[in-house]
């Protein structure tokens, strides 16, 4: 149902010198967006080292990631997908099919 890419990509910003991005194609707008929802209410716990960015087109969730350093970023990636996984068995499990 899912399958997710992520790249780094170097970010021109002076401050924000670290970025990641991760799509994952839940092959329906609805599924999502509610995955989207899920994950929307937990605000990074550092938002002056972290930035994360979450948008939806064509059934697919995107993610951008910009952090100060890689071990925040590192951090907050692994923590996001993390949740992430557990809201997608979530959605396969209980989803409309």
């Amino acid at each position: 149902m899912a399958a997710a890419v992520a790249s780094n990509l170097p970010n021109k910003q002076a401050q924000w010198d670290f970025s990641c991005d991760l799509e994952v194609d839940f092959e329906s707008e609805e599924n999502a967006a509610i995955v989207h929802a899920a994950l929307a209410v937990d605000k990074e716990l550092q938002p002056d080292k972290v930035k994360r960015h979450m948008s939806i087109s064509g059934g697919k969730l995107s993610v951008h990631f910009e952090a100060v350093e890689a071990r925040f970023l590192r951090a907050s990636f692994s923590a996001f997908t993390d949740i992430l996984t557990l809201a997608t068995k979530t959605v396969e499990e209980f989803g409309k099919e």
